[in-house]
This record gives structure tokens, sequence and C-alpha cells, in this order.
């Protein structure tokens, strides 16, 4: 079994990185939203809380090491005496990367990923919408399997695997279950009752009807304003986040350019 520290860690960054969410509606030039949509035909859907935070990992290696990282970066690795304390990350996550570490091995041959949201503290300027203190929290949100071997391709090649779905994420039901077992706080899961609207007008008038104020709040004096919504199938197929400020600049860009026509 090849050892962490001998692995080409660029190459690791690479095919550990959280791949990009699309939009429900598609954005057009300056940020408007198209009518183009995701499709999402099935019953079994998903919504959870999108927490405005920054986006967090960690990896745990079959040798038992784990790593730890920001969406970009890895920021520290099992028994490194320094580590980058960027936003808050490793100090919010290090004791329950040693508790996973210690309780779970990754399967032989895999790299599995943890990906979570670390939010309050000094993470994003939304930090005040879910402390008033200060203080860091942070929720589980995806956990995928990558091969070992993956690392044999070219950096490039990653990329472009990573981009195209190579990873293997758990569905619903596996990433449920491994939260219990290990004790993790997903993020929170609210009903999907109705079909998600077509139109952007009605999907903003969903979206207000689907979450009022964050369910992560830290404490009672947070300002409460949640981001929006992530969307996806118990398969996880397919997924897509619903954010208020998308459709909240559209509106405002519609009510512009009405008033410049008059």
């Amino acid at each position: 079994m090849p050892n962490t520290r001998d692995l080409d860690l660029r190459k690791l960054n690479s095919a550990t990185k959280y791949p990009s969410i699309p939009t429900y509606h598609a954005l057009g030039e300056r940020g408007r939203l198209l009518e183009e949509t995701i499709s999402f035909d099935e019953d079994d859907l998903i919504a959870t809380e999108k927490v405005d935070g920054t986006n967090s990992r960690i990896i745990l290696m079959p040798d038992g090491v784990f790593l730890i990282g920001s969406r970009e970066k890895l920021l520290h690795a099992k028994d490194d005496l320094i580590h980058n304390p960027a936003l808050g990350i490793v100090d919010t996550l290090k004791a329950t990367a040693d508790r996973l570490s210690s309780g779970l091995r990754s399967p032989n041959g895999m790299i599995m990923t943890v990906y979570l949201e670390t939010y309050g503290g000094r993470t994003t300027a939304a930090a005040k919408q879910y402390t008033s203190n200060r203080e860091f929290g942070y929720r589980v949100f995806d956990i995928n399997r990558v091969p070992l071997n993956q690392l044999d391709s070219e950096l490039s090649a990653i990329s472009s695997w990573r981009e195209d779905g190579g990873q293997d994420f758990l569905n619903e039901a596996q990433l449920t279950e491994f939260a219990d077992t290990m004790q993790l706080d997903l993020t929170p899961r609210l009903a999907v009752g109705d079909p998600i609207p077509s139109t952007i007008e009605a999907t903003h008038a969903w979206l207000a009807s689907m979450i009022t104020k964050t369910l992560v709040a830290l404490d009672d004096d947070a300002g409460g304003r949640p981001e929006g919504l992530v969307v996806r199938t118990a398969d996880r197929s397919r997924i897509a986040k619903i954010r208020f400020e998308d459709y909240e600049r559209h509106a405002k860009q519609i009510s512009k350019q009405t008033k410049t026509e008059h």
C-alpha cells in the first residue's frame, strides 16, 4: 500500500476537490438567470439547506493518514506540527478528522473524502447570519470515494475526470448511514412536496416558502438569513443549487430594465 507522504499531493488535491454544483436555472450574462433548468422528474427529491460558509474536506487515506483541506488547498495532515490557519478550517475540523481516522479506515485502494461546510467565525461575510459571537460550526453535505490508482493519471486528466463526474459519491441512504454511524451532523434535510416550479419567478417564491430562516444557527442572536437550498435526486445523479441571491439579483435587473424601457 503506498504511503500517503510519498504521493504527489498536487494530484491528491485535484482528485479530491469538490466539483462545481450548477444552478437550477442556468446563469446568463451578468448573472441574469435563463429559463433553462436542471431536469428533476423524480418524486424522490431531497432538499438540503445550502449553508453559506467555506467548503472544506477531510480526506481519509487507506494507510490511516488524514488530510484537511479547503476547497482549493490542502491545509494540514495527520501528525503535522504546523497547519495553515486559513478561515479556521483546521482548528474547527481537526478533532473530527482525528476521530474519523481512528474509528474508520478507508477501504483498501480507495480514498474517502468527507465534504463539509465550515461556517460562522470569520469564514464569509454571511457568518453573522449563523453566529453573533464568532463561533464556528460545520455540517457534512457529501462524501465520495476515489480509487487510489486515479492518482497515476496526469494532473490535467485528473481535473477533467473530476469535473466530468468521475468521483463516486454516496447516495442519500449511504450518506445518512455513514453520518449516523460516525455521529456527524448533515446539512438539514427539508421535505420536497410538489415538483419544483420551472419559471424563475415561481421558483423564487417556492424557495421562500421552503426555508425562511437558517436551520443551523449557532446562537439565538444570529441574523438567521438562509443562503438557499441544494436539491438532488436520492441517488445523487442530478444536483443543483437554488440561492436567494441569484433570484434577487435577477429580479432587480428585470426591474431596472423595465424602468429604462419606460
